[in-house]
C-alpha cells in the first residue's frame, strides 16, 4: 500500500483527530484497509472524503445525511466537484438561512446592550410587556416564522 495513510497523517493532513476519524470509519463516511499487523491505512483519496464531511458540518449537515450522500456516490468514491455541487445544492437553503441568522444577529447585537437595560423580557423597545412570550421559548425575534406569522412586536 504505498500510496496510503496511517491514520495519524491522515490527522496531520486533513485536521481530524484520530479518534474522530475512527468515528467516521466506524460510521461507514470513510474506508481503511488494514496492514497484515491489523493497522489501519487509508487511501490518499479519502483525504477528500473528510473535507467533505468537514465542510458539510461547518454548514450543519448532520452526519446521517453525509453517509446518505456519500452512499449515492457511484461506487462509494470520493466526491468530485461535480458531485459536490450536486450534494450542496440541496444544503443551499439550510445555509441561506445561517447566514440571514448570523447577519441578524451581528446587526443587532448591540441593540439590548446599548439601551442598558439588559432585560429581554422587560425591554420596552424590543418586547414591551414581555409580549414575545406567547409565541413560545427561545430568541423569538431571530427565530424563523412561519411566513403568515407576523411578529408580535416590530423592533424599532
Amino acid at each position: 500500500m504505498p500510496d496510503s495513510l496511517t491514520i495519524g497523517e491522515l490527522s496531520v493532513r486533513s485536521g481530524v483527530a484520530p479518534s474522530a476519524l475512527r468515528y467516521y470509519e466506524r460510521l461507514g463516511l470513510i474506508r481503511a484497509d488494514r496492514t497484515g499487523g491489523n493497522q489501519r491505512r487509508y487511501a490518499r483519496a479519502e483525504l477528500r472524503r473528510v473535507a467533505f464531511i468537514r465542510i458539510s458540518q461547518q454548514v450543519g449537515v448532520s452526519l446521517d445525511e453525509i453517509r446518505a450522500a456519500l452512499d449515492s456516490l457511484p461506487e462509494g468514491r470520493t466526491p468530485s466537484p461535480q458531485d459536490w455541487a450536486q450534494l450542496s445544492a440541496s444544503w443551499r437553503s439550510r445555509l441561506d438561512e445561517k447566514i440571514r441568522l448570523l447577519a441578524e444577529l451581528r446587526d443587532n447585537l448591540d441593540g439590548c446592550i446599548g439601551c442598558g437595560c439588559l432585560s429581554l423580557q422587560r425591554c420596552v423597545l424590543y418586547n414591551p410587556g414581555d409580549a414575545l412570550a406567547g409565541e413560545g421559548p427561545g430568541a423569538r425575534l431571530m427565530l424563523p416564522r412561519p411566513a403568515d406569522t407576523p411578529p408580535a412586536v416590530t423592533p424599532g
